[in-house]
């Protein structure tokens, strides 16, 4: 069974895009989608330094452009039985499912990205990364602090979210098992409570959108379960904004459906990365470069669907 995934904020790199941008159709479809939103895709996608494409209301939207260019240049859809994406990638997911067209879902990405920006400006917030270390243990020494389980990605990992003060407090007072703590280069404190005003905007933006039934299981990060019907793949979209991501547990509904393969689009590694560890014997691709498309379309053609 074949599973193909999107990651999220922080897999972007400077002039990640360049090498797509030189594939049949790629340049246009990204310059139609720049000028559909309002952002120029592909200055920041080939050009921009990583403070630029570090900012929220930019990279949200970079990296669904980056992902549903990439699953284009693959051409799976008919081979793919199960979509899950992390954090911003599930709106990659929800497109390339059919939820929602890819215009509509470069929309409403956009809104997203420019609400949490304006969301994290509020109050000065933040994210960090901590390896190793059991949930069980961690996440009632989080709690402790006052900060949140923002993502919690298995493996033995778990991201924290909070105020500054609050990480600073947990750099100070790492809980038993924890190996590292590592602060990362985010604008705010995602998924929780800090964010409550952008999902009141993404709400509203999202009783204007046309959705339709997945065409493929698709996999929600508020708990691991699939979701059957577009409108509540929207909702779920728009609620997860201030909700933890659970990433372990969508690993586990993959696990649990008979995942023998996964590729994830472009810009690819977090997620693989992650399922090597946590979904042992299933095999991986990761979309970086074109250059990689010919193992991805191997790798489907051992795996697809019949």
């Amino acid at each position: 069974m074949l599973v193909l995934v999107a990651p999220g904020q922080g897999a972007q790199t400077p002039g990640f895009l360049t090498p797509w941008l030189d594939l049949p159709g790629a340049a246009d479809r990204l310059a139609a989608w720049s000028d559909a939103i309002g952002l120029d895709l592909v200055h920041y996608g080939t050009q921009a330094d990583a403070d630029a494409i570090r900012d929220t209301a930019v990279a949200q939207p970079l990296l669904v452009a980056a992902g549903l260019l990439s699953a284009a240049a693959l051409d799976a859809r008919p081979d793919v039985s199960a979509v899950a994406g992390h954090s911003v990638g599930e709106i990659t997911a929800a497109a390339y499912a059919g939820v929602l067209t890819e215009e509509a879902a470069l929309g409403f990405v956009r809104t997203r990205g420019l609400g949490m920006a304006k969301a994290a400006a509020v109050t000065e917030t933040g994210m960090s990364a901590l390896l190793g270390g059991d949930a069980e243990v961690v996440v009632p020494h989080l709690d402790k602090l006052g900060l949140t389980p923002a993502n919690v990605n298995g493996a033995g990992q778990i991201v924290a979210a909070g105020t500054m003060e609050q990480l600073a407090a947990l750099a100070e007072d790492k809980p038993e098992g924890v190996r590292r703590v590592m602060p990362l280069k985010v604008a705010g404190a995602f998924h929780t409570l800090h964010m409550e005003p952008a999902v009141t905007e993404l709400g509203k933006a999202a009783q204007d959108l046309v959705v339709s039934d997945p065409a493929v299981t698709y996999v929600s990060n508020a708990d691991g379960r699939t979701v059957s019907t577009g409108s509540e793949v929207v909702a779920r979209l728009v609620s997860q904004v201030s909700s933890p991501v659970r990433w372990d547990l969508c690993m586990e509904t993959l696990k649990e459906l008979g995942t023998t393969a996964l590729i994830e689009v472009c810009p690819g590694g977090t997620l693989t990365g992650l399922a090597k560890r946590a979904l042992p014997g299933v095999q991986t691709v990761a979309l970086k470069t074109p250059d990689d498309l010919d193992a991805a379309r191997a790798l489907i053609a051992e795996h697809a669907a019949r």
